[in-house]
């Protein structure tokens, strides 16, 4: 519902119209003299009515109906002219109405979709109707809270994907602005997700001890659900492959897997396959490297330019360690980079071009570690 923070004629005369009152009408329902109300219809935005009037027509807005309302924001926009400013007119919106917050809700689970399928820009557009709108929180209600802060993760998922992990714009930005809401709002599930995601964040940006501890401490978290549990075990996985852990990576990863498939969580269960696929080429094991990535390959959803990415990323560096595979290697690490460039996942792409420039090195050299993003 709109709020006028102070009256002219301007938003009295809306008002009136809005109520499809005459001005003699008007005058009765205020209980103020027609010639006041003439000399507003008159003067419009150069005249103020006094503060004990201002007050009687904050009771006649207040007091009317949500079409009232609509109609007099419309009038309002109309009146304000093409290059008015709107704060010009002291007129805000109290918060969404609630159609707006089905909306809302409706467009969250359109971004989420637009995510999966890595639809930036469509996912962005989404947030942005809503964060662009409610950027003061103080004009939301718990429940316009609560959708202001899945909004902001979300946001954060978009930049972890794109690989804008820290600063002002970032990944670690949304998620932290998120998890403040969702503590104001004592939700500890969600609190405990942005930690998760907080965690991820860390592990990209090369901090691996310290997201290997937080990985550990959410497996056994109870705000949790159980296969978020599951997730932040393989997590723990994937954060000490990449620090060299490889042997130990492998059985914590395992038992993250035998989590997924108790859940019948295909999709998990693919992206834990195609990690241990990575562990084992950390050791050297080829031939289980290339068992694990065929199941993650054959299993799970191919819907998403993001996985389709991954596994051939890892695919084509688990080939890269054999010279009888190279030349495959590179070819399907060629059709990763294709894809990645594509949907824009930057993250992705570096990846890829640092496996190739390693692979070119000279013989002997430290082998290049994927830096994907774990979701």
């Amino acid at each position: 519902m709109a709020t006028v923070h102070h009256w002219t004629g301007l938003e009295a005369r809306a008002l009136r119209l809005a109520l499809r009152l005459s001005v003699r009408a008007f005058a009765e329902r205020l209980g103020l003299a027609v010639a006041t109300i003439s000399k507003w219809e008159k003067l419009r935005s150069a005249t103020e009515p006094r503060p004990d009037t201002q007050a009687i027509l904050d009771t006649a807005l207040g007091r009317a109906d949500a079409s009232v309302h609509l109609r007099f924001e419309t009038l309002l926009s109309e009146m304000a002219g093409p290059g008015q400013v709107a704060a010009g007119r002291r007129v805000t919106a109290a918060g969404p109405r609630t159609w707006e917050y089905e909306s809302w809700t409706d467009d969250l689970d359109r971004a989420v979709v637009a995510l999966s399928r890595q639809n930036f820009t469509f996912a962005e557009s989404l947030l942005g109707r809503w964060l662009n709108r409610f950027t003061a929180a103080a004009v939301l209600d718990d429940t316009g809270l609560y959708l202001y802060a899945r909004s902001t993760a979300l946001l954060g998922d978009l930049k972890r994907d794109q690989g804008a992990v820290l600063g002002p714009l970032s990944a670690r930005h949304s998620y932290t602005g998120a998890r403040s809401i969702f503590t104001q709002l004592d939700i500890p599930r969600r609190v405990a997700q942005l930690d998760l995601s907080l965690a991820v964040v860390a592990e990209m940006s090369g901090d691996l001890e310290a997201s290997a501890r937080t990985y550990e401490t959410l497996a056994v978290d109870d705000r949790l659900s159980r296969r978020d549990r599951a997730r932040a075990r393989l997590w723990v996985g994937t954060a000490l492959s990449k620090d060299g852990n490889h042997d130990y990576a492998t059985r914590v990863m395992q038992a993250a897997t035998r989590e997924f498939e108790d859940l019948a969580e295909p999709d998990d269960w693919s992206v834990a396959h195609q990690k241990l696929a990575l562990a084992r080429r950390g050791v050297g094991d080829l031939t289980q490297a290339l068992h694990f990535i065929d199941i993650a390959r054959s299993s799970g959803s191919s819907d998403s330019p993001m996985q389709r990415v991954r596994l051939d990323t890892a695919h084509g560096h688990i080939l890269l360690s054999d010279a009888a595979t190279r030349d495959d290697g590179l070819r399907v690490l060629g059709q990763a980079a294709r894809t990645a460039a594509q949907y824009g996942l930057v993250h992705q792409l570096r990846s890829i071009e640092s496996i190739k420039a390693s692979s070119e090195g000279p013989p002997g050299a430290s082998p290049t570690v994927i830096r994907e993003t774990n979701a």
